[in-house]
């Protein structure tokens, strides 16, 4: 575990940026970026559709500005609705062909819904699921002529949330896996045995911890997923309830080496003040995954000893 701190990335949404209609404010891209290299991240992903710039070398420019390296990009796509697929197949090789000639090598795929935002539960009935896994498959076509492994990404509010979903997308393809602790945790999926039974199928991460109560109000229907981000449900890791050391644990006993992104989903309603907003809680972050490291370095210096 030691070495995961060269591993870590961090992602817009961290920050409060996401594409969703009405997320909230969106800060500046650069000021995003400062804060990543400020709080000790090594790469990022590359957020909504054109956030970081409209054309790739706009996106290369200003990851390279700050020193930073293009790992990833979360790519929310819709396959199981005939009418909307072949736009959604564009708009994922666009994405695809960016991230490819930026450098980066995973494609993070949200298995999205029709309805806008991520406050309704869907269930696809058979014949949906096999218009999914038929167009997933042209999706990892796709990704193989531009140079990028799609990773699905568990989700609430999207096509592929809990634990049947999850075995079924393990049963009927063979693609990779972005394992997200916080989703995981919402939609009640065991996130360790997750990982023992995928094995090599994970190939990226995504950390962030949980208010385990905020997420069965969610789950109960009481309060929309939404409402519950503005509310703080996704916390800083180390400050919820979810056993982020033991998975990270798991994981690279599993022999992951992957990246781990900072990726707390958070909704700002203004500009905050220098020094204040997400940082902070990236930062907090980051000192937990280096007490992770000092933790697991101390024990490795003991068993030598």
């Amino acid at each position: 575990m030691n070495s995961i701190l060269d591993r870590v990335a961090g992602a817009p949404i961290t920050w409060g940026v996401d594409g969703s209609p009405g997320w909230g404010y969106l800060m500046d891209p650069d000021r995003v970026l400062s804060e990543m290299v400020e709080v000790g991240l090594k790469a990022t992903e590359l957020g909504p559709d054109g956030y970081l710039g409209a054309t790739t070398t706009e996106v290369l420019s200003r990851v390279d500005r700050h020193g930073l390296s293009l790992i990833g990009g979360f790519v929310p796509v819709v396959l199981y609705d005939e009418s909307l697929v072949g736009d959604q197949l564009a708009y994922f090789e666009r994405a695809a062909s960016t991230l490819s000639e930026g450098g980066a090598d995973i494609a993070v795929i949200g298995a999205d819904s029709h309805v806008a935002g991520y406050d309704q539960v869907i269930a696809l009935d058979d014949d949906q699921w096999d218009v999914f896994f038929a167009h997933l498959e042209s999706l990892q076509g796709i990704a193989r002529r531009c140079g990028v492994t799609p990773a699905v990404h568990p989700h609430w509010g999207m096509a592929v949330q809990g634990q049947s979903s999850v075995d079924r997308l393990l049963e009927r393809s063979d693609i990779a896996l972005c394992v997200d602790t916080g989703h995981l945790a919402l939609a009640e999926v065991d996130t360790e045995a997750l990982i023992a039974r995928a094995g090599t199928r994970v190939h990226h991460v995504h950390l962030k911890d949980l208010d385990l109560a905020a997420a069965e109000r969610v789950r109960n229907g009481t309060v929309g997923f939404r409402q519950a981000v503005i509310d703080g449900m996704f916390k800083p890791l180390g400050d919820g309830g979810v056993d982020v050391g033991g998975i990270i644990e798991a994981l690279e006993t599993s022999g992951f080496g992957g990246w781990y992104v900072l990726e707390q989903d958070v909704s700002l309603d203004s500009e905050p003040a220098p020094g204040c907003g997400p940082i902070e809680n990236a930062r907090s972050s980051v000192e937990f995954l280096r007490g992770l490291a000092e933790q697991a370095r101390g024990s490795q210096e003991g068993a030598a000893g």
